[in-house]
């Protein structure tokens, strides 16, 4: 039965893609699905309710964070935070160098801001921009946003994708954060030379266009407007709780809209619910966006596939796989267990918060130990779901910056992540084998 409750599911989703429908559609049919299969199992009303209800309380703090998130990205884009920065740093921009600056950019604001679609939607339109007038083919610049992006995803103490993970695992942000940075410190800088080599052979003598200049003209690029920027990083080195940092940033960037900018306070909670939509054209196709509003759909995700997860583990959908991954883990190593269920669960899911909750689910009895299975999520189904072209994660993204779906073979970041950090659970694994099995004369 639960093969062909997981077809079914699959074909849901899969017909949504090729229909353009809403993957929430599939969603809450797989939830109906799901909830059915714990009836007809011989669980209760009352203890199906209490499943779903359950799963959706670990992700309560993951849902206030997305909604100050979605603040938070409104009011930086109206106090001037992202086109201070975008400004100034599309200065420096060369053809020669623009994949690796894309890449870097995508990489500080996906950092800064926390998420992949907000800064998609803002370094990653401008990066592309630019690189389209330089005559960058859209593969390449494509691949080195989306990768860039999606940097923020794993290491961004106001990562949606990290605070899951950790509150999934029960452990603590920053100093998953430490490891996140130590585990992809590798295939960070490999992405970064190849994506020089490859601007040198592509870059051009084309002058560095003047898109970003509209920011000037609609901003007061002041100094103070990096304020809210500075105190997102400065209060995470002190650890301070993420929600009080974004709390701290959004109290910032109002008060500068309001005096450095000159916007109404009547504008400034418009924007926090609604989003950023000035009235200029060439500005709102820039910079429009964030807003409570905008988290809907996210939240509408996340409430869903919370109710998957408490509903697998009261009614054990997942066993009978969960024992195949845990024979398959000794064999690959529980990272490379890990590895493959995320890729499956990706493909199936078509979206980065099930497939994290999935994998952890399916996994856990592999790798028992909570601070290896938060960073080893990060290293795989964090990064692995935007590499599926029809998942949300991938899609949203490359629409957003008008690049193609080929674009995914040159996100080299997101490849070298988990293949660096396989070749070295596999090389622990293969000494450990080599130390416990001694040849024997």
């Amino acid at each position: 039965m639960e093969g062909i409750i997981l077809l079914i599911f699959s074909a849901a989703l899969v017909g949504c893609i090729l229909s353009d429908t809403s993957i929430l559609v599939a969603l809450t049919a797989g939830l109906i699905l799901f909830f059915f299969y714990g009836l007809k199992k011989g669980h209760s009303l009352r203890e199906m309710l209490r499943f779903s209800s359950d799963g959706l309380r670990t992700t309560r703090n993951i849902l206030i964070t997305l909604a100050l998130v979605g603040v938070l990205t409104a009011l930086w884009r109206l106090s001037g935070t992202i086109p201070f920065i975008v400004y100034h740093a599309a200065q420096f921009c060369h053809p020669s160098v623009i994949l690796l600056a894309s890449f870097l950019l995508c990489c500080l604001i996906s950092v800064l801001m926390g998420t992949s679609f907000g800064s998609a939607a803002t370094i990653g339109v401008i990066c592309m921009t630019i690189a389209n007038s330089m005559g960058i083919p859209p593969i390449y610049s494509g691949g080195a946003i989306l990768a860039g992006v999606y940097f923020g995803d794993r290491c961004s103490p106001i990562s949606t994708s990290a605070l899951l993970v950790a509150t999934l695992t029960g452990t603590d942000i920053f100093k998953n954060i430490a490891a996140m940075i130590k585990t992809a410190a590798i295939p960070f800088l490999a992405t970064a030379v190849i994506y020089y080599a490859l601007g040198l052979q592509l870059g051009t003598d084309t002058d560095t266009p003047a898109a970003p200049a509209v920011f000037a003209l609609f901003f007061n690029l002041h100094w103070l407007t990096l304020l809210p920027a500075l105190l997102v990083l400065l209060l995470a080195l002190f650890r301070i709780e993420v929600k009080h940092i974004m709390l701290c940033s959004i109290a910032a960037a109002a008060v500068i809209a309001l005096t450095v900018q000159h916007m109404s306070i009547q504008e400034i909670f418009y924007a926090a619910v609604f989003g950023f939509h000035p009235d200029a054209p060439d500005l709102a196709a820039l910079l429009r966006g964030g807003g409570i509003l905008s988290m809907v759909r996210v939240l509408s995700i996340i409430c869903i596939s919370s109710c998957y997860a408490g509903i697998f583990s009261g009614t054990g959908f997942l066993t009978n796989s969960q024992r195949h991954i845990t024979r398959l883990s000794r064999h690959i190593t529980p990272f490379g267990g890990i590895l493959v269920t995320s890729i499956l669960t990706g493909l199936i899911s078509c979206n980065q918060t099930l497939a994290i909750i999935l994998t952890r689910q399916l996994c856990q009895d592999a790798e028992p130990d909570a601070g290896r299975m938060a960073i080893h999520l990060e290293n795989t189904a964090v990064v692995v779901t935007p590499l599926i072209p029809w998942s949300i994660a991938c899609s949203v993204v490359l629409a957003v910056i008008s690049a193609p779906s080929a674009a995914v073979l040159l996100a080299c970041y997101l490849y070298l992540i988990p293949l660096w950090n396989y070749a070295v659970e596999w090389h622990k694994h293969s000494r450990r084998h080599s130390l416990a099995s001694p040849d024997v004369d």
